[in-house]
């Protein structure tokens, strides 16, 4: 890419990421129009193929950014001594509602990526793909699991904190309002319900 982005505003930076953010996760990859991208960031084509010189250099700049802006919302969120299980996960939901707020799409567009079946993208991404992987792994190795029961699968119940946390920030895309305060409130009351039960 064309380091000269960087001497944009903030402002207008973050207007080409969200933008891409939001087409990529609507669309995925093939599908994405760069003239929907640049309508929706409020820029000249000429000037995306400037800065990123195609299609895949904007996504894999998105992408690159996007996992560092999530690894550094974690550092600052997550405690990095281990805690009980939910708790850890309503930290997790705390940090996704502060990357929500100034980046609506962004944590969409990273689930999509990993549905992407572009050969040559994927091989490019491979290997932030499983540097996020590995972050994702060690916060979660933070958790206390000792108060589950013995019969209890305690990804089981990471997986169902997940597909709750994912289908109510699709939800709010798809009804076009994302509401970073809303979405934390829904993912903690779906936490407390499988604590409840989990533990009793």
């Amino acid at each position: 890419m064309n380091e000269r982005f960087f001497d944009l505003t903030r402002e207008k930076q973050d207007r080409f990421i969200n933008a891409a953010c939001k087409l990529f996760a609507e669309n995925g990859y093939k599908k994405a129009s760069t003239d929907d991208i640049v309508k929706e960031a409020g820029i000249s084509k000429g000037l995306l193929f400037h800065y990123f010189g195609s299609k895949e250099g904007l996504y894999l700049y998105v992408y690159e950014y996007s996992t560092r802006y999530v690894r550094m919302e974690y550092d600052r969120s997550i405690p990095k001594n281990g805690m009980d299980f939910f708790e850890l996960q309503r930290h997790m939901e705390k940090a996704k509602r502060e990357i929500i707020r100034y980046y609506p799409y962004m944590t969409l567009f990273i689930q999509r990526a990993f549905r992407e079946n572009d050969k040559e993208l994927i091989d490019k991404l491979a290997e932030n793909m499983d540097n996020y992987s590995a972050l994702l792994s060690e916060v979660y190795s933070r958790a206390d699991v000792s108060m589950f029961a013995p019969d209890v699968d305690p990804s089981a119940i990471l997986k169902l904190c997940l597909f709750a946390s994912d289908g109510i920030l699709n939800d709010q895309f798809l009804s076009g309002n994302i509401n970073p305060d809303a979405f934390l409130e829904e993912s903690l009351r779906y936490i407390s319900l499988l604590e409840k039960h989990m533990y009793g």
